[in-house]
């Protein structure tokens, strides 16, 4: 493990593997960067990937008050260990981050796993989402935020929910329950950021699933065409939670080309 400095102070944890270009891995909600290392270690083979702790997560420091800018610089730190450039990977809450960020910070190429804005006509996640998690975080509540991101959020089953939470790692799920706000915050209202999009010149793709709900694949395809240099690559039996060994192949050749 090493460790780079963000720009308010807060110490950023990350792991190296590899040699090769650099491409740096911003995880998603309710994880650290541990939820990323099988596809760290897939890409190893042909790159220098920087896997990171985000702010408030595993070994990196959290600096309050929270602010999505704080991630941006956080992200360009990390940049800035590897080099001053680097390609740039997000899964789900964290392709999000990561497309906030390629407006700004140096990014070379931009690939996204599953970004999960909604599309219109689809069901939105609460739109007091931020408000309900501090308050819990705040009353000490923290298996209730688990579950309510669970439940309300992901459309998880209350059963199947209630049954997570006598599993081991449940502990290690809550310990992270403060920052589901902070992704909560990052994908505001769940609309597709065309305005956004535009102003992100890099070459990027936009990955979904075909095996997911099938609003990702629409999600996928509209962000997409949204982007100056955008393209879509569908993975067909995959899920949310995609094979690291079907992922890698999709990323070296698009980050290779």
């Amino acid at each position: 493990m090493e460790t780079v400095t963000s720009k308010d102070g807060t110490t950023i944890a990350f792991d190296r593997l590899g040699s090769g270009p650099p491409v740096v891995l911003v995880c998603g909600g309710s994880v650290d960067r541990m939820a990323d290392g099988a596809i760290a270690q897939e890409l190893a083979s042909d790159f220098t990937v920087f896997n990171y702790d985000r702010r408030g997560r595993g070994d990196s420091g959290d600096t309050l008050p929270y602010a999505i800018d704080r991630e941006v610089e956080d992200i360009e730190a990390v940049i800035g260990a590897a080099g001053g450039s680097a390609f740039l990977w997000g899964s789900s809450s964290g392709a999000v981050l990561a497309l906030i960020a390629a407006e700004s910070v140096p990014v070379t190429k931009l690939a996204l796993w599953e970004p999960p804005f909604v599309p219109e006509g689809v069901p939105r996640p609460p739109e007091d989402q931020v408000s309900q998690y501090e308050t819990m975080i705040a009353e000490g509540r923290r298996g209730d935020a688990v579950e309510y991101f669970m439940t309300k959020v992901i459309g998880m089953p209350p059963e199947v929910v209630a049954g997570a939470r006598t599993q081991p790692w449940w502990a290690a799920t809550e310990a992270l329950a403060h920052t589901l706000a902070y992704d909560a915050r990052i994908m505001g209202d769940y609309t597709i950021p065309k305005d956004l999009a535009a102003s992100v010149k890099v070459p990027t793709m936009v990955i979904a699933g075909g095996a997911d709900f099938p609003w990702m694949r629409q999600t996928a395809e509209t962000l997409a065409a949204a982007l100056p240099d955008g393209q879509v690559r569908i993975l067909e039996g995959q899920g949310h939670d995609v094979d690291p060994g079907v992922l890698a192949p999709v990323l070296s050749e698009f980050f290779n080309a």
